[in-house]
């Protein structure tokens, strides 16, 4: 008498898709004031230390020179980075634009901080936007960053547009903006 065996059909570990991190990102201008006000912005969304970006190129007509603080960041990992992820996709509405979805992940902006779930207004700061990156990747990307014996990822291993908005829709549901 033979012996049948079922087996379980499980996908792929390593075809799973997970959130590596989200950025903040404000352009704040050549003001330091401006600048100063995008720091204490972000560290107050995320809980977390933020850093001034700096200009690369001179464009005279902006006044714009290398060294300059024009902006401020900050990368969020982890349980926290979903959390946040959560409040700020609320904040849209969980509608995102077909155009924002890109390879590795997608982005969006926020037209004022007011809108997340539990950020009051702060007169010190006044009304900023900023916009929000979410970064997405398979396990194995190490092999990318890694020093030692670094190596390219493959094709088939990244994440397209298409796996990105259907990650999004099934872990968030979000829904895609109608264009006019």
């Amino acid at each position: 008498m033979p012996i049948t065996q079922t087996k379980t059909v499980s996908e792929n570990k390593m075809r799973q898709i997970k959130l590596e991190k989200i950025t903040l990102n404000i352009g704040a201008g050549t003001e330091a004031d401006n600048v100063e006000k995008a720091v204490l912005l972000l560290q107050k969304i995320s809980g977390l230390k933020a850093v001034k970006t700096s200009a690369t190129k001179r464009i005279p007509t902006w006044k714009v020179r290398p060294g300059l603080p024009v902006g401020a960041k900050v990368t969020i990992r982890g349980k926290k980075a979903s959390e946040l992820l959560k409040n700020l996709l609320h904040a849209i509405d969980n509608e995102i634009s077909q155009k924002a979805f890109a390879q590795n992940g997608f982005s969006f902006g926020l037209k004022e901080y007011i809108e997340i779930p539990g950020v009051k207004y702060d007169p010190k700061i006044g009304i900023i936007g900023l916009e929000v990156a979410v970064s997405l990747m398979r396990p194995g990307y190490r092999v990318a960053k890694r020093k030692l014996r670094q190596a390219k990822v493959a094709k088939s291993h990244i994440v397209t547009a298409e796996e990105s908005l259907k990650w999004a829709q099934e872990n968030f549901g979000v829904k895609l903006k109608e264009e006019d």
